[in-house]
């Protein structure tokens, strides 16, 4: 649906030349939400003005439904646009007009008689929960409903593709969530291909298919969601899965493990990563009885992405003759991910 191939973006000044892009290669299916994850100044927001062409791309080429982006004359250009939804994160509205006139406001400009535009205004405002919000103005709204509102415009065209500009990061985390679910059902009902930028490894978490890692205006990790989630390659993808994973210790629990190791020669502190359904297994009770070893969670979490369990373990392992190594050996041939501490 997307195909995004060695794409560059510099940005020239007086005070020299800036590489917001740099050789970056993306291919998103038709009908999938793909996640963009990056720091401030990544290149995030580039990529995705790079998309719709409303920043034009120094090399490489954007390719939607099999339309070339970069070479479009103005005139073509404009109407491929209309296939192409953006969600910003301020909303972006016309305050001198209400909730019907922002809606019906590409459609004016896309020259429908008015009661077509009226159907569909009604139609979108159902889709996005706010039918009853028609004749309210911005200013009458909150932050969840003015970014339905902005959802609902996007929608206006009918859409091939909807680009989601850290659509959320304005918004408390009760109505990020609602927001994030009334995106995932337009999504199944319209089977629309969603692109979403982020700094909020949350979002990805709840509503991804697959993702991408940009790093220095580079994409440097992409793949399925849980493939990334379950293997991460890079540092930055580990730092940003550790802020939901909760995988990074808390200070005090690392002054204890600091402490134990100098006075417990007979045993050992490891930490699981668990992915899939091992989760379910007994794994500790199994450690107790078949092992002869005593065993103490320090720390755990354990949560699920698409239906699937994940989360971290931290043991104190004792025993005697080798039984800690054994245990330890045992988890290890389960497929986890271990590392004593």
């Amino acid at each position: 649906m997307i195909s995004i191939k060695n794409l560059t973006k510099v940005y020239h000044s007086d005070s020299g030349d800036v590489m917001a892009l740099e050789g970056v290669n993306l291919h998103i299916r038709k009908g999938e939400i793909f996640g963009v994850i990056g720091l401030s100044g990544a290149g995030k927001s580039t990529l995705l003005r790079c998309i719709n062409m409303l920043e034009k791309p120094t090399s490489g080429s954007v390719e939607i439904d099999g339309v070339e982006m970069t070479s479009l004359a103005p005139g073509d250009l404009k109407e491929m646009r209309k296939k192409i939804g953006m969600i910003f994160q301020h909303f972006n509205l016309l305050n001198y007009r209400n909730v019907r006139g922002n809606v019906a406001f590409p459609l004016e400009i896309a020259g429908l008689d008015k009661k077509a535009i009226n159907q569909k205004v009604e139609r979108l405002l159902e889709l996005v929960g706010l039918s009853d919000k028609a004749e309210s103005f911005p200013s009458q709204l909150s932050g969840g409903q003015k970014q339905r509102v902005g959802i609902a415009r996007a929608l206006a065209n009918d859409p091939k593709v909807l680009l989601c500009d850290e659509a959320t990061s304005a918004l408390d985390p009760q109505t990020t969530l609602s927001i994030l679910n009334l995106l995932k059902d337009i999504n199944k009902k319209l089977g629309i291909t969603m692109v979403i930028i982020t700094h909020e490894m949350n979002v990805i978490k709840h509503i991804c298919d697959s993702m991408a890692v940009i790093e220095n205006s580079r994409v440097v990790e992409q793949g399925p969601l849980l493939e990334i989630f379950a293997n991460p390659k890079t540092d930055t993808a580990k730092k940003f899965l550790n802020s939901i994973t909760m995988s990074e210790l808390p200070e005090e629990l690392k002054d204890r493990i600091r402490s134990f190791s100098s006075y417990h020669m007979d045993g050992k502190i490891v930490k699981i990563g668990f992915f899939g359904n091992v989760t379910a297994e007994p794994i500790i009770s199994t450690l107790v009885k078949k092992f002869d070893v005593d065993a103490n969670i320090l720390f755990g979490n354990v949560d699920h992405i698409q239906g699937t369990p994940y989360g971290t373990l931290v043991l104190e392992l004792r025993g005697n003759n080798g039984s800690v190594d054994r245990a330890i050996e045992h988890l290890k041939n389960l497929g986890l991910k271990l590392e004593v501490i």
